[in-house]
């Protein structure tokens, strides 16, 4: 039975927390997942950690072996039980989709991610990284005495601070992982770090053309006059377009590691967004053939 309850802001999503009747700190499972993956009612925890790709590095049958099941009041007539994750086993899970990540970058050939994954390992690096934080935050207060004085929702103002500083450092630029493939897509021999300039089309097409038209139509206009060391997605707010804009790069990095050549990349972009290549058909002239 929970003792307590009280609800964690983690990632844009409010995540019921509870205090447990033998004194553990619990999350609940469902909304877990749904901050993990920004889908709501998307799946199971388990769905997303039972696959290959990550059975190195989140272990689901510790996973199922820890998660706890306790009772709410409000579903007790019910008789009913719900699932939470202890809150070591959380951080724990963010842990594994962060080295996942890494080792997908270290070796693709032998830990791929899918975009999907990718986008996932992002959001927890950011949970946890902003979690570590708040818990020094948390400890020093105790050690001071500090915690008696602040304001009660003091580390979730914090939290959020944190979050949005983690999201910057994700999205300060464009990763390379996306220039590695352009490069590789259209047979470029230079490097990464001077870039072609039609490689600007590319990111207007495949980055921007493809973002919500109410962000689109933000950027065109709130952008101001180019400058150097300036781009477009450092114009982009904390509180709007940026979290679209970096989920976005990802799933086209993960697509592009499909892909063998551009055109393969911006079609399968296409059907994965709903639209369609199309290719026009123009008369010309041919020559007059000589009479001999």
């Amino acid at each position: 039975m929970s003792r307590e309850k009280g609800t964690l802001g983690l990632g844009g999503a409010d995540i019921p927390a509870y205090v447990l009747d033998d004194g553990q700190r619990v999350i609940g499972r469902t909304a877990f997942t749904e901050s993990l993956t920004d889908i709501k009612a998307g799946g199971s925890l388990e769905k997303y950690l039972g696959v290959a790709n990550l059975k190195s590095f989140v272990y689901l049958d510790l996973v199922l072996e820890r998660m706890v099941a306790f009772r709410l009041p409000e579903v007790e007539g019910l008789e009913r039980e719900v699932k939470g994750l202890p809150a070591d086993l959380a951080i724990d899970i963010w842990r594994g989709f962060v080295q996942a990540m890494e080792a997908s970058f270290a070796n693709p050939d032998a830990h791929r991610l899918t975009s999907r994954q990718m986008q996932m390992a992002a959001k927890a690096s950011m949970l946890l990284a902003a979690c570590a934080k708040v818990g020094l935050d948390a400890l020093i207060d105790e050690a001071t005495g500090y915690q008696y004085e602040r304001a009660q929702d003091a580390l979730q103002v914090k939290l959020r601070v944190y979050l949005e500083t983690e999201m910057r450092k994700w999205e300060k630029t464009f990763p390379d992982d996306l220039w590695i493939e352009f490069a590789r897509l259209t047979n470029w021999k230079g490097t990464v770090t001077q870039r072609p300039k039609y490689w600007g089309k590319l990111v207007m097409e495949l980055v921007y053309g493809y973002l919500d038209k109410d962000v689109a139509k933000w950027l065109k206009e709130n952008a101001p006059a180019p400058q150097h060391g300036r781009n477009y997605h450092q114009w982009l707010s904390g509180q709007y377009g940026l979290k679209k804009l970096v989920e976005h790069i990802w799933m086209l990095v993960g697509v592009a590691r499909t892909c063998a050549s551009m055109p393969e990349l911006r079609e399968r972009m296409a059907e994965l967004n709903g639209r369609q290549m199309v290719q026009f058909q123009l008369p010309i002239k041919l020559p007059t053939p000589r009479l001999n």
